[in-house]
């Protein structure tokens, strides 16, 4: 049975992480199998326990517990679920809620690369990607255009930053992904890891040494990991002189680029196929 507690004291210790832990203490990096992250809006919350992550707390506002998040509060069992009125909730928070739930759950051990990797054909590597906001469109698009797993270099931000989470619509519980060990000298080492599981590298950069997106030998390729860099700077030099692939993206009009979420969907798309 649900437990419906109705917020009376703004300090009670349990509201802590919606209301004043910032994303790097949920992350927790000292001790990470005790990491949380928040979920967003009844769709959201849905798809991560569906991928089996525990819920600790659920943060409702009153007019949706029996309404958008009536499923979801069934299925949480009997830990606390906040509730409150909109302006209470917003007081709480300082934003406002989409469909009015925010839910605190556990993070999972994070898988090893091979385990990620394990059957796939099309992966996506992402290096040094920071904005939240384009890291989750990337997986959404991936999740949509038939990309098997993602693999995370250490500078990239978390997959499970909330806003990161929202923009993804919660396909990062719907795709495998991890986060690369990082070891000494490993920016250099890390593609042969990935070459080492059979898979072809791509790069996507902006170079005249490229080959067409649409090349007859890529669609060939049994397993392909398809690498995107940073915002601004793209992949290193290293990343791309490493890579089997150079890959470039072709455009009109005089654009040069595209925002690499915007780009990760057109390579994914096209070789997917």
């Amino acid at each position: 049975m649900p437990r419906i507690i109705e917020i009376t004291d703004f300090n009670d210790n349990e509201l802590d992480v919606y209301a004043r832990l910032t994303e790097n203490q949920l992350l927790n990096i000292n001790e990470p199998d005790k990491g949380m992250f928040i979920a967003e809006s009844p769709k959201v919350v849905g798809r991560a326990l569906d991928a089996g992550y525990e819920p600790v707390s659920v943060l409702v506002e009153k007019k949706h517990i029996e309404g958008e998040a009536k499923g979801i509060v069934e299925r949480v069992g009997d830990i606390p679920v906040f509730t409150a009125e909109f302006d209470v909730l917003t007081k709480l928070t300082g934003f406002k809620l989409t469909r009015g739930v925010l839910c605190a759950m556990r993070r999972k051990r994070l898988m090893s690369v091979e385990e990620v990797c394990r059957g796939a054909r099309r992966i996506a590597i992402l290096e040094k990607v920071m904005n939240p906001t384009n890291l989750g469109a990337i997986i959404r698009s991936a999740a949509a255009l038939h990309i098997d797993a993602i693999l995370l270099t250490p500078e990239c931000t978390n997959p499970l930053y909330r806003r990161a989470i929202r923009v993804s619509m919660g396909c990062v519980f719907q795709i495998p992904w991890t986060i690369m060990e990082e070891k000494d000298g490993w920016e250099s080492t890390y593609l042969g890891r990935i070459k080492s599981l059979g898979f072809k590298t791509v790069a996507m950069a902006l170079r005249k040494d490229t080959v067409d997106i649409d090349d007859e030998r890529l669609k060939g390729e049994e397993k392909l990991a398809i690498i995107l860099g940073t915002e601004g700077e793209g992949l290193l030099d290293s990343t791309i002189d490493n890579c089997d692939y150079t890959v470039k993206i072709p455009m009109s009009h005089g654009v040069d680029s595209l925002n690499v979420a915007a780009a990760s969907a057109v390579a994914f798309w096209e070789l997917s196929k």
